[in-house]
């Protein structure tokens, strides 16, 4: 018996569709653990209260001599005596440089020698004068020839003491950057000069704590390399915060004499600020930043929720909450990466 070959093509379509039909309702099977609910996560909380705490912050800070400048000569000229004695100490009015002033000193004596002339001619006209031999004006120019030449020796005067550098105040002298013979000009620095048995620390506080800080407020500091803790007195603060740090620049007068206390030396702040006797606060490892806010996970009536704080003043342990959480709330402390906002949970272990 022969096959009409002219129905086969129609036959393996049909048989190809019947196949397909049945791959696809295996497929669409459900699967019997699609429907499993995933377990509650077994976490530790820890019911929130209130406590008693200093608000204490920590800021870095520099250390620096009471008063500080450079010394830079007024006018240009060629040094011919240099004192100073780098790193030691001179009074206030000690010559440390003298600028060649022989052609200032002629110059004076010139005038001098001009004025007593002149002085003579104011006389002699002035009894002219009295016998009508001369008239007022030509009187005048004699007179102002005279206080012309001693204004011109007041000036001269003026230039030779400037060619005498002394010390503004008392204190260290540092390092020397000229040598006898230089020519020096007023942008030449000769040395410094720093008032290091007095000194002052400087610092910034962040703005939200700019109005708490007051003029003779004690604060204390340390620095690297020593164990000891100093104390400073807020001497002064800026009249305005600035805009870029938006913080307060703030100084203080240092207490101690110490020879750790070196001008320039890091220090470490630390400043109370005042009493909170109801603060909230949380271990700081129940803290998750996201952005520019942080959360916390609170547990309420089976599940995470999620609880957007603001954070105030912190310790090694814990962070101030100033809002989002309430005292009797329950803070999910551990495995907080793993869970998201209704995820279901147990207590464990409640502190």
């Amino acid at each position: 018996m022969k096959m009409n070959l002219k129905y086969f093509p129609t036959l393996f379509s049909i048989s190809f569709l019947i196949a397909a039909c049945g791959s696809n309702d295996k497929k669409t099977t459900p699967s019997p653990q699609a429907n499993t609910a995933q377990p509650a996560l077994s976490l530790e909380g820890y019911i929130i209260q209130s406590r008693s705490i200093n608000d204490n912050i920590e800021v870095p800070g520099t250390i620096l001599p009471f008063e500080s400048t450079e010394i830079h000569p007024e006018i240009s000229g060629r040094i011919v005596l240099l004192n100073v004695k780098e790193g030691s100490f001179v009074n206030k009015g000690s010559l440390l440089a003298k600028i060649y002033d022989g052609d200032l000193q002629a110059q004076l004596k010139k005038f001098e020698v001009q004025l007593g002339i002149a002085e003579q001619s104011e006389k002699r006209s002035a009894q002219l004068l009295k016998i009508q031999g001369i008239s007022q004006q030509d009187y005048d120019l004699s007179l102002l020839n005279v206080n012309n030449i001693k204004a011109d020796i007041e000036i001269t005067k003026a230039s030779i003491s400037k060619t005498t550098i002394l010390a503004p105040f008392s204190g260290k002298l540092g390092l020397k950057n000229i040598s006898p013979g230089a020519f020096v000009t007023p942008a030449t620095i000769i040395t410094t000069i720093g008032q290091v048995n007095q000194l002052k620390l400087q610092f910034t506080v962040p703005e939200k704590y700019g109005t708490q800080i007051k003029n003779g407020q004690d604060i204390q500091f340390t620095i690297d390399g020593s164990e000891g803790v100093f104390h400073a007195i807020v001497s002064a603060t800026e009249v305005a915060i600035e805009e870029n740090s938006r913080s307060l620049s703030v100084r203080a007068i240092v207490k101690d004499r110490n020879p750790v206390l070196i001008p320039g030396a890091f220090a470490k702040v630390k400043m109370i600020l005042g009493k909170n006797e109801n603060a909230i606060m949380i271990p700081n490892s129940s803290v998750l930043p996201q952005g520019r806010k942080k959360i916390a996970y609170v547990y309420r009536s089976g599940k995470a929720v999620v609880a957007d704080i603001t954070t105030g003043v912190r310790d090694s342990a814990n962070i101030q909450v100033l809002s989002g959480l309430n005292t009797g709330d329950t803070l999910l402390t551990t495995g907080i990466l793993y869970l998201r906002a209704g995820s279901d949970v147990k207590l464990s272990k409640i502190k």
